[in-house]
């Protein structure tokens, strides 16, 4: 107490739990176990006995019906627990701290909790067994027996009346024999209800989805038939001959430790195949049962065809537009399977999605992204860490990781006009556009990264050697784990490929998350990645809010990188969570204010075509865009003059019409905005030329708008638009310095442009612009090859390119004395 009483105010505590229930060092779990509706934190003051001092500050939450000790703790007792801690230093030096004596009432303590005394009862009701198990979940583990093995349960969530139909499984000191579905193991409690477990561990560490007890190697092996047997027999002897060198095939010899090669494996192959006409066995079967047992049980269920899987169940929403039936998935892409969200709830019921008529540009409102919960981003990162880790996609040769990420290329040109077409319906984009930009570079992106699969390297470093040993000292490249990403709304697709793409292509699994307005592309894309043959839990999509299913993504523990393209503010709150939850590595792709310089000596023909494109294209939601062009002096009214000219003869309308030059803003908050953003241009005192308002006709039609006499101080010359706006400012003829600094004087830095015959002055200005891409005398130039990203508010990390599979990647340095 000395030491504790010694500060000058004496010593504060942090405790996760509303003092004084649950005093103890395992209080998150007993707030679980005991299945509280209410979860907390105490900060009270320091005492002898055993957080039993006064109280200084609470603070509590609702404990949601699947939340275990990481959910808790991640969405509000570690972050709410700093502020509060801070926010108690701040009262205590005010000097309005208070000390509120602890009632013995209500007060708690259940010792700490421990492997050894968490074994579940199963003789109880269902939800205290459901509480238990995500009490414990994940440390130290809730177990029970099965087939005389300790096995320990993860995952658990109450089940309503219906259960899958399923193989039963008995388990000790259980009131009825559980079931293995589809979906996971369901238990039962004494009072007949349901808890559903997703995973499961043994006791050698090896974790399997619940749902593959039956084939999970060793806990359940298939007997086999006399026929099955003599064939068995046949394959040893193939096996023998291949293993010459070895005395005798074991039940537990492994193919690849007794020396057999990647020649080997495909005689192998090719030899059973010959032996069993008709039967689909690959080479990467081989890689996935190593062993002469594991091989056997993996080849007797292909035979029986145990292992063929399910075809894709797809409830599609469908519409008759642009000439075809387009037909798109809804609902979340989960581990290899289109699916609901989890927990609906009453008010939350999916409706089957229906596609309103092109000029509402609505039909957001029809697909229900806004139910997706922790537990779907949950179960979507586990296929994510499941597939990374024990799946074939870790294991995979990069060669072949390549052959497939081809594949998908393939299908995505396949399906490129019905792609195309969900980009104009979602998003507005014009269709000749959405096909050539949206879908085009889109497949060039997935094709640009097939090619970096089997070209990732590390390198040799040359140390200073430990005599009289030697030392080789290289680097690898490995991939990070589990990626989340998170995309805008004004490329669907393409973003969705310019990150994806490396991601994978650099060995990692991903858990993605479309924009709420736009999710469509991306789950059609999701169709196309099973088709393709992406194995399950490598790609999962799930659409919802930022709010909910972002801000876990950031949260979230398994994660280990997020990629962001979005608002600058949003990214600043995505960084400080994706600090505070575990350090994931972050790429931020952000706001924009770019600057394009027209100068006298230009190609005016060029400049005024290239200009409108830098404002105009994709209706102005370009993250590249030109926000602010600065036009020389001598050659401004003519160029405004020009541009009036080109902006009149702009067609405005329906998006699927193949002469249409601009379609409808993405939706009506947007909208809005430009409409305002317009309204502040005006008062502030620029000249509203052309436009400024929502055109006259259904739908959300935004005119081409055109503004000068921007001064530097006004709003318009210094927050972007993301919308058809062009805002010209003049500088003095021959100033180059002094609009550098004016194109400069902004906090961010995305893109740049120059128009200018002249090559010295062009490189002059190319160097001194402060933006992570500079165009000269063209715009909106990108390519896959080239990198892409921002300075300063901008963000930072790099899309596209060799670069951004760097962003993907970790080195390792290992160094070897020999």
């Amino acid at each position: 107490m000395n030491v504790i009483d010694h500060p000058a105010h004496g010593s504060i505590i942090y405790h996760p739990s509303i003092l004084p229930l649950h005093r103890g060092a395992s209080a998150i779990n007993w707030t679980l176990i005991q299945g509280d509706k209410k979860a907390g934190f105490s900060i009270f003051w320091a005492d002898d006995g055993l957080d039993t001092g006064p109280i200084l500050l609470q603070r509590e939450c609702s404990v949601e019906p699947n939340d275990t000790v990481d959910s808790l703790y991640n969405r509000f007792l570690f972050p709410e627990g700093i502020k509060a801690m801070v926010e108690s230093v701040q009262l205590i030096a005010d000097g309005k701290a208070t000390r509120v004596p602890q009632t013995e009432e209500g007060a708690s303590y259940e010792g700490i909790q421990k492997k050894s005394n968490s074994k579940v009862n199963l003789a109880q009701p269902a939800e205290a067994i459901h509480n238990w198990i995500r009490g414990h979940d994940k440390v130290p583990g809730a177990w029970t027996v099965i087939d005389g093995q300790t096995v320990t349960l993860y995952g658990s969530s109450m089940l309503g009346e219906s259960v899958a139909a399923g193989q039963p499984l008995e388990i000790e000191g259980a009131s009825q024999a559980g079931v293995v579905t589809k979906n996971g193991l369901v238990l039962y409690g004494s009072d007949s209800k349901a808890l559903m477990v997703k995973n499961l561990q043994f006791e050698d560490g090896k974790m399997i989805s619940a749902a593959k007890y039956f084939s999970s190697g060793d806990t359940a092996r298939v007997e086999l038939t006399d026929d099955e047997k003599k064939i068995a027999e046949e394959i040893r002897d193939i096996w023998k001959g291949i293993l010459s060198n070895v005395a005798a095939i074991e039940e537990t010899t492994d193919f690849f430790k007794s020396g057999a090669a990647s020649m080997d494996v495909v005689r192998l192959v090719e030899e059973i195949k010959q032996r069993c006409v008709g039967l689909q066995l690959q080479n990467e079967d081989v890689y996935m049962a190593t062993t002469f047992q594991d091989f056997i049980q993996m080849f007797v269920r292909r035979l029986r065809g145990e292992d063929q899987e399910e075809e894709m169940v797809i409830d599609y929403a469908t519409k008759d537009v642009n000439n075809m039936t387009v037909k798109m998935p809804w609902q979340c892409f989960i581990n290899g399977k289109f699916e609901d969200a989890e927990n609906e709830t009453p008010e939350h019921t999916h409706t089957h999605p229906t596609i309103t008529h092109l000029s509402d540009l609505d039909i957001h409102s029809h697909i229900h992204t806004d139910i997706h919960t922790l537990g779907d981003v949950d179960r979507a990162v586990a296929a994510a860490k499941e597939a990374f880790e024990v799946g074939p996609w870790g294991r995979m040769n990069p060669r072949d990781r390549g052959t497939l990420l081809y594949k998908l290329a393939d299908l995505m040109e396949e399906h490129q006009e019905e792609l195309a077409t969900i980009e104009s319906i979602d998003s507005g984009a014009v269709y000749t556009l959405a096909l050539k930009t949206h879908i085009g570079m889109s497949i060039q992106t997935f094709r640009y990264f097939a090619g970096w699969c089997d070209k990732i390297q590390g390198k040799t470093i040359p140390i200073n050697q430990a005599r009289p040993n030697r030392n080789l000292t290289f680097t690898k490249k490995e991939p990070l784990g589990v990626c989340a990403i998170v995309i805008p709304w004004n490329y669907p697709l393409m973003m969705l490929a310019w990150k994806s793409a490396a991601c994978l292509a650099a060995g990692n699994t991903l858990v993605l998350k479309p924009a709420q307005v736009t999710p469509l592309s991306a789950l059609k894309f999701a169709e196309l990645t099973v088709k393709a043959g992406i194995p399950k839990g490598v790609i999962n999509i799930v659409p919802g809010s930022g709010g909910m299913v972002g801000q876990r993504m950031s949260d979230h523990p398994d994660i280990r990188k997020l990629g962001f393209t979005g608002s600058t503010p949003i990214g600043k709150q995505i960084m400080k969570s994706c600090a505070l939850s575990n350090l994931k590595k972050v790429s931020l792709e952000l706001g924009g204010k770019s600057p394009l310089i027209i100068f006298s000596d230009c190609d005016m023909d060029k400049a005024v075509r290239m200009g409108m494109s830098s404002v105009f294209f994709n209706k102005g939601e370009n993250c590249i865009a030109a926000g602010r062009l600065f036009v020389e002096e001598s050659i401004h009214d003519e160029y405004i003059r020009r541009v009036v000219e080109e902006i009149k003869k702009m067609k405005v309308g329906d998006p699927l019409h193949r002469s249409t030059d601009h379609g409808p803003q993405n939706h009506k908050a947007h909208m809005d905005k430009l409409v305002e953003y317009c309204e502040v241009g005006v008062k502030e005192g620029a000249t509203l030329v052309y436009g400024g308002k929502q055109v006259d006709r259904p739908g959300f039609f935004m005119q081409p708008t055109l503004f000068t006499d921007v001064e530097d101080h006004m709003f318009i010359a210094k927050e972007e638009s993301f919308g058809p706006i062009m805002v010209v400012s003049k500088f003095k003829d021959g100033d180059i310095d002094g609009v550098l600094s004016r194109a400069n004087d902004t906090e961010f830095g995305l893109a740049s442009g120059v128009f200018t015959r002249d090559i010295n002055k062009a490189m002059y200005v190319s160097e001194r612009l402060d933006a992570g891409t500079v165009f000269v005398n063209t715009y909106n130039k990108t390519d896959v090859a080239s990198p892409f990203g921002g300075f300063k508010q901008s963000g930072f990390g790099k899309d596209l390119g060799e670069d951004a599979l760097n962003e993907y990647l970790r080195t390792k340095a290992v160094t070897v004395e020999y």
